[in-house]
């Protein structure tokens, strides 16, 4: 007698798709293996979220709603020191959780994508664009709150920190260790504090 089938629940099914997805990226993760890990049929997933594609989209936001919401917390410190320190440092403790290092989820979805994927590719790209953009919009309203010295770039300075961010992600998906981390933001906020209008007391 066949057991009967496990029982669905689409806030489960979507964490599992996303640790998928995390892991291996939009093109590997196959159908099988979404199937393999949700313990649900295809037709189930297909019924819940349409298709493999809306389901990584779904994943995405997920992240972006949960995990990665980290960035918007940190960008609310008031002082551009403290939230760029904290976007940093808690970038780091979640790229290099155990027991993978897996890095930024849109990030690290990216690589690899072929051809067939461009629209998520762009999708993806679009989703980076607005980190930036957001950490380029606090260091403009740090200048505009006199937090800045008059010569400083925020635009300037809001693209590398996002590069920073970016790079992070890289870096630990390849391993580099939470220490060698830690002195990369070290490193990168002397330069914020040559930026700083009144040095930190």
């Amino acid at each position: 007698m066949a057991g009967r089938p496990r029982e669905f629940d689409r806030d489960t099914a979507l964490n599992d798709a996303r640790d998928l997805f995390w892991r291996c990226g939009y093109e590997g993760t196959s159908m099988s293996s979404l199937v393999a890990t949700l313990g649900i049929a295809s037709a189930r997933i297909y019924k819940a979220f349409g298709s493999k594609e809306q389901l990584f989209r779904e994943a995405v936001a997920h992240y972006e709603e949960n995990e990665g919401g980290f960035a918007e917390r940190a960008l609310r410190e008031p002082d551009i020191t403290h939230a760029i320190s904290r976007l940093l440092e808690d970038a780091v403790l979640l790229y290099t959780a155990q027991p993978l290092h897996l890095g930024c989820m849109v990030v690290s979805s990216t690589s690899g994508l072929s051809d067939e994927n461009q629209s998520l590719a762009e999708w993806l790209s679009q989703q980076r664009n607005q980190r930036t953009q957001g950490i380029i919009d606090r260091f403009r309203r740090a200048a505009q709150e006199g937090q800045l010295s008059a010569d400083a770039s925020a635009d300037l300075l809001g693209n590398y920190f996002a590069t920073v961010l970016h790079g992070l992600s890289v870096q630990a998906r390849d391993g580099v260790s939470r220490n060698d981390l830690s002195q990369v933001i070290a490193l990168s906020l002397r330069l914020l504090e040559t930026a700083r209008s009144v040095p930190d007391r």
